[in-house]
């Protein structure tokens, strides 16, 4: 079954992509959740003059991206966080503390669209980030996680 992303979709495509799926993928979840509809040759038209239009828009939209990515490589992120017996946290760090972090540092990014490598931190070091600012612009950011002055 052919669809055309209403939606960017974690692990399938970004919106406006056009993707063969299973049948019941597409017809039990995809469309019924809004998240994409069905490639029409009429749909398909519309898409195109759509992404035609938004070809400029995007140019402006990657510089923007490209220019917060410079900055987020400046940047020297350290996250504090209690510490129990030698170096492990209690808790952990994850994509929503490093969020948080940025938004201190001046820079508004969603957490689903950071990924801590490994998923949660849950020791004192230096660790990685994926943060994704756009489809084609993504930044490796390295963090700090240290231990809370007592």
């Amino acid at each position: 079954m052919e669809i055309i992303l209403k939606k960017d979709v974690e692990n399938l495509g970004f919106k406006d992509d056009v993707l063969t799926v299973k049948n019941g993928y597409g017809r039990n979840f995809l469309i019924p959740q809004g998240l994409a509809v069905l490639a029409t040759p009429s749909a398909k038209k519309v898409l195109a003059e759509n992404l035609r239009q938004r070809a400029k828009k995007e140019e402006g939209l990657v510089a923007e991206a490209n220019a917060a990515a410079e900055a987020l490589k400046a940047l020297e992120v350290k996250i504090s966080a209690k510490t129990g017996e030698g170096d492990k946290l209690f808790g952990s760090v994850n994509n929503i503390d490093l969020s948080e972090a940025l938004s201190k540092h001046g820079h508004t990014i969603d957490k689903k669209f950071i990924k801590v490598q490994g998923g949660s931190v849950k020791r004192i070091g230096k660790y990685n980030a994926t943060v994704r600012l756009h489809r084609e612009v993504v930044v490796e950011l390295p963090f700090d996680v240290v231990a809370e002055a007592k």
